[in-house]
Parts: structure tokens; sequence; C-alpha cells
């Protein structure tokens, strides 16, 4: 299995993230299973679109390619881009969460972690395989709680690809 980056979901104070992390915040769930909800939803997107419309496609019937300027090129877009896609279109009718996938060896710079529990997180699952990261932190008035999952390669060319990039 091949670690190719990390997906990070941060949740604002308007959650419930003044409670512990293990508490239930507003609503009655706890922020922790909440972030851990949302990447179940998110890693399942994913991995379900990398393995039934990327990998078939593109390398199974070799049908079409997959590109990161896939709108110039009339590909389809990585695996990476349909994440950042649905956060982005996520973030528009909620803005109380985000999610985004981070790297300590990010080729865009955009993907690298800018708070210190981002950075923290990244450092803590490379070195604690199967262990996800939580913590909470303050960024000027508002608290975060932030979640960091390990993002493995869920079929061959994930890893192909990320090994092949200039």
């Amino acid at each position: 299995v091949c670690l190719l980056g990390t997906l990070a979901v941060s949740a604002v104070a308007a959650v419930g993230c003044g409670k512990k992390s293990g508490g239930a915040g507003a609503g009655g769930i706890s922020p922790q299973k909440m972030a851990d909800a949302i990447y179940a939803v998110v890693a399942a997107d994913r991995a379900v679109y990398t393995r039934e419309v990327v990998n078939r496609l593109v390398d199974d019937e070799k049908v079409i390619g997959a590109t990161e300027r896939y709108r110039d090129d009339k590909t389809l877009p990585l695996p990476a881009m349909m994440l950042r896609l649905g956060a982005e279109h996520a973030k528009k009718s909620d803005s109380s969460f985000s999610y985004a996938l981070l790297s300590l060896w990010a080729i865009n710079k955009q993907n690298a972690a800018k708070t210190e529990a981002e950075k923290e997180g990244l450092k803590f699952v490379v070195d604690n395989a199967g262990k996800n990261f939580y913590k909470e932190e303050t960024l000027g008035s508002k608290k975060y709680f932030t979640a960091v999952y390990a993002d493995k390669a869920v079929v061959e060319a994930c890893a192909k690809c990320h090994n092949e990039h200039k």
C-alpha cells in the first residue's frame, strides 16, 4: 500500500468544537465523529471514482486519459482534482467545515500544510501507520477541530501516476 498524502478535515467552532473531541457538540455529535463521517464519505467517493471511472476508463479500457489540465486536454479530472472540486463546492454551501488533500511532499504548494495542527497531523499519520490524528487549535478568535487521515493508493494506477510525476 502506497501513502500518497493525507486528507485533512477541519471543522469550525460553529459545529461544537469548543467541546472536548470526544464530547458532543452542536446537534449532539462530537467533532471527531463528524470529521470521521465526512472522511468516510469523501474517501468512499474518491475510491469509487478512482477505481470505477479513472482506472477502468484510462488503464483497463484505454478509452480516455486523466490529466491535471482535464478541461484543455478533454480528459477526465484526476482523482485529487475531483476531491478538490468537491471540497470547493461543499465549502460554498457550508463553510462550517472544510477538507483537503495535503502532503509533506506536496507537488502543488497549495497542498502543503498551513496550520500547526495540519503540519503535526501530517507527520503523525506518516509515523503512525493506521492511526488518525485529531487536534483542536485556535486561529484568530475561532477554535477549529482538525482531523488528519492517511490517503492510501486504492489502485496501482495511483502509485504509478504519483511515482512518474515530474
